[in-house]
């Protein structure tokens, strides 16, 4: 017999070197930089690691992202446009 297991999936996720629990299948770009306290700051882009020979995947704040468990996030910042900035 069967029985229904009530215990609430949860996903390990990382963000820079954090372990972060998290209960939702997805989230989106501004949920994840939430998650670290203090949130992660407008100047850094949020990066999913991919595996592999292909670049790491920027995350757009309305992106959603489907998590599973050891999932790796990092940040890094903003790419600075020459010519900008008080120099």
């Amino acid at each position: 017999m069967n029985v229904p297991n009530d215990k609430p999936v949860t996903f390990a996720i990382h963000i820079d070197r954090a372990e972060f629990k998290v209960s939702s299948g997805s989230m989106t770009g501004v949920q994840l930089r939430a998650l670290p306290s203090p949130p992660i700051d407008a100047n850094y882009d949020l990066y999913l690691k991919v595996p592999g020979p292909q670049d790491d995947q920027v995350i757009a704040n309305d992106q959603v992202v489907t998590l599973s468990n050891g999932m790796h996030f990092v940040t890094a910042p903003s790419k600075v446009t020459a010519g900008r900035g008080d120099c």
